[in-house]
């Protein structure tokens, strides 16, 4: 009886990691699940026009780029749970004997990032939507925005996870560290919004494509190198 080929079995133990990350994520362990960064998100439509005011002209032109920060904010609540804990107790070390690489780990937690706060965080945009005064078509393209950008800040914020993990005060400079990077995603996606920024979302997507092909292969090292 002939043994299983690696690429099944890398395929499985792949797909084991996933759920466990995205159980982890979406209870929470310790810390919460996935509704902080979605009640986050919600709260921040919801006190944004008793900031400015009731002035629909002024939320409807304001309420695409509130949306986009707040999806920011939101994806940068869990990161203390992406790497930090794993690291502390040896998991990556066993992983490693066990032949996954860091770089493939870091893959599988992006992907898990991404679906514990993208896909809730693009249904909440709905109700935020009709807080903010958003029409319909405007609604359309901040969605599309958060499909293709979304992805973008997961990788961010793995990568960033991964390089503070094992730092004092890590989480704190995880989110200093998130917010810059971020940056463009947020001016393209936002700009899209804008009269004559159609390009805005082919640019969102362009950046979050090459963060999505960075990310594992920093992530990966940081790890090492925090391993070491």
């Amino acid at each position: 009886m002939s043994a299983p080929s690696p690429a099944p079995t890398l395929a499985r133990r792949l797909a084991a990691l996933l759920r466990r990350d995205l159980a982890l994520l979406l209870l929470g362990g310790r810390r919460g699940g996935a509704m902080l960064p979605l009640l986050f998100f919600v709260a921040v439509a919801m006190l944004f026009p008793f900031a400015v005011g009731p002035d629909a002209q002024v939320l409807a032109r304001t309420g695409g780029g509130v949306i986009w920060v707040a999806a920011l904010l939101a994806a940068i609540l869990p990161l203390d749970r992406l790497v930090e804990p794993d690291l502390e107790l040896g998991l990556f070390d066993q992983w490693a004997l066990r032949g996954l690489a860091e770089e493939w780990i870091m893959a599988v937690r992006v992907i898990a990032h991404w679906l514990s706060f993208g896909p809730p965080l693009m249904l909440a945009a709905l109700p935020a939507s009709a807080l903010l005064g958003i029409g319909a078509e405007t609604l359309r393209t901040v969605e599309l925005g958060l499909l293709v950008g979304t992805p973008g800040l997961a990788a961010i914020g793995v990568m960033v996870a991964a390089l503070t993990a094992g730092l004092r005060g890590g989480a704190a400079l995880a989110g200093l560290l998130v917010i810059p990077l971020a940056v463009p995603l947020l001016v393209f996606g936002a700009g899209s919004l804008a009269p004559g920024g159609e390009t805005g979302i082919a640019l969102t997507a362009a950046v979050s494509l090459v963060l999505l092909a960075i990310a594992p292969f920093a992530g990966g090292a940081a790890v090492r190198a925090a391993r070491a």
